[in-house]
């Protein structure tokens, strides 16, 4: 692409798309947390397309549509951001920790399975996440950090137990929290613990 189109003004869509595809390589290890942070900021605050396209230039495009301000006008627009994480699983175990892209929805879909989602060192994208459940004689085990509020009060228990530290019940903590996490659906001989 020409230099003319790099000093074209970004709109809030291009910064959005290049927040996304940051999002995405702090998720797969490719930046550092302060790394992540600082373009981040940059982002947000680009005038044009060449600022937004040095941003993302050392990192791989994943259409393979090339670098640069290319990138941040057509192939960044393409990235797939995964606005759902599915889990299925019939008994054994589910860990997901580290650092990793938190969708704003996660569906769990488990029997006889122990699941972890471990949120301290996670990339989020959003300031809530929903927990849709669907579980049988198992255990959803959020490994939450500070500033992190459960919400239970859609999830209809059989036989089951929530065992929370949060707060979730104070207004103040809610509207204080960096991510409220809901827990909706259903669950059945199984246990939602908070660590």
């Amino acid at each position: 692409m020409s230099n003319d189109q790099s000093s074209l003004r970004a709109s809030h869509q291009d910064r959005d798309r290049v927040v996304d595809a940051l999002r995405i390589a702090g998720g797969e290890g490719r930046l550092d947390a302060e790394e992540l942070d600082a373009r981040v900021e940059s982002a947000l605050s680009a005038r044009t397309l060449g600022e937004l396209a040095a941003l993302t230039a050392d990192l791989p495009s994943p259409t393979g549509a090339g670098t640069g301000v290319a990138a941040v006008a057509g192939a960044v627009a393409a990235v797939p951001v995964k606005d759902v994480l599915v889990v299925e699983q019939q008994g054994g175990k589910y860990v997901r920790d580290g650092r990793w892209a938190v969708p704003p929805r996660i569906e769990v879909r488990t029997k006889l399975c122990s699941v972890t989602l471990d949120f301290r060192e996670a990339v989020i994208t959003s300031k809530v996440v929903r927990i849709e459940m669907d579980m049988a004689h198992g255990k959803l085990v959020v490994v939450a950090g500070p500033g992190v509020v459960i919400d239970t009060d859609g999830l209809q228990l059989t036989y089951s137990k929530v065992k929370l530290r949060s707060t979730a019940a104070t207004a103040a903590a809610a509207t204080e929290a960096r991510l409220r996490i809901e827990v909706a659906g259903q669950i059945k001989h199984a246990k939602v613990i908070e660590r």
